[in-house]
């Protein structure tokens, strides 16, 4: 005997800020909801320190993820640690599959699964990830007492991450291919200018990764100081991520010209039965936060709970089919 997947009011795809907010709010609606997501706190649990979240003067963001998770565990909302990887409609109910094999019905779907980091895609590059080569500062800083390090790009992140290394580090060089930084918190980028040991090198891109069985050194495309190579122990690229929209995709949802997910004020796609929220939507302009993601997350859980109500047979129409 087949047996039927496990049918849900809700699926969310993701494990960061917007989902667990989702969850935690589809729990208290009495709805039934089910979190996948292959990496647990999205951007937030790496963020390092938080000093902006109301509530907390200061939190490591990880610490602050646990606190977003607790509730779900409360609710006994299960978390699912696994990558969604496809999502398709069959009338009003929706099938989820997943990475690891698992399969699952849904009502509604909550995509909130935030956005990959921009990679410099030279060569080597994935090759000596752990071995000089990273994309988060507040992993991989601590590893770097005493050495000189490089930190590509010129937005908030970038800014923070090089402050922090500048803690650990002997030297640190940002390198951003801009003449200015591009609009990094004015506290952040205060903090940068007062660590002695940064040095800022603008109108610049690295256009090689040099070394043997890992990062010794960075070319850039001129010169600097008499130089268009820096001998470097490792380098943080710090260059923005780009939407997660492969899910979006499949659905046939609506991206804007910059793919982000478009959404109306409740997280509503042009699919009917899909929301999201967070950093893979419009929601919020330029504004990704922390905080905007969790809104997001409880206006999305809304929207489902409103759909599920208006179809809450559903799937089980279509498990009695399939």
């Amino acid at each position: 005997m087949t047996t039927q997947p496990e049918a849900y009011d809700v699926a969310i795809a993701g494990q960061g800020a917007a989902a667990f907010a989702a969850g935690m709010y589809a729990a208290r609606y009495q709805i039934k909801p089910i979190v996948i997501g292959e990496t647990f706190g999205g951007e937030t649990a790496i963020g390092g320190l938080i000093e902006n979240y109301p509530g907390y003067p200061e939190i490591d963001g990880f610490d602050l993820m646990m606190k977003f998770r607790e509730p779900l565990d409360t609710y006994g909302v299960p978390v699912v640690d696994d990558k969604v990887t496809s999502i398709s409609k069959h009338g009003d109910c929706f099938e989820i599959d997943t990475e690891g094999g698992q399969k699952c019905l849904a009502t509604s779907i909550i995509l909130a699964v935030g956005r990959e980091r921009r990679t410099l895609n030279l060569e080597r590059e994935e090759e000596w990830i752990g071995r000089g080569v990273s994309y988060c500062s507040v992993c991989d800083a601590p590893l770097h007492r005493g050495n000189t390090v490089a930190v590509v790009g010129g937005g908030d992140s970038a800014v923070k991450g090089a402050t922090l290394l500048s803690k650990y580090a002997e030297k640190v060089y940002i390198i951003y291919r801009r003449e200015a930084f591009t609009r990094p918190e004015p506290v952040n980028l205060r903090r940068l200018e007062e660590a002695s040991n940064v040095e800022a090198i603008f109108n610049a891109n690295v256009i090689a990764l040099e070394g043997g069985d890992g990062l010794e050194g960075i070319a850039l495309d001129r010169e600097h100081n008499g130089a268009s190579e820096l001998d470097v122990h490792g380098i943080f690229i710090e260059i923005g991520a780009d939407p997660r929209v492969d899910l979006a995709r499949q659905l046939g949802v609506n991206l804007n010209d910059i793919d982000e997910i478009i959404v109306d004020k409740m997280g509503r796609t042009n699919v009917e039965g899909v929301m999201a929220a967070g950093d893979v939507t419009d929601a919020s302009g330029d504004l990704k936060q922390t905080i905007t993601a969790a809104a997001q997350g409880a206006l999305a859980a809304t929207a489902a709970y409103e759909w599920a109500s208006a179809h809450p047979n559903a799937c089980r129409w279509h498990a009695a089919v399939a």
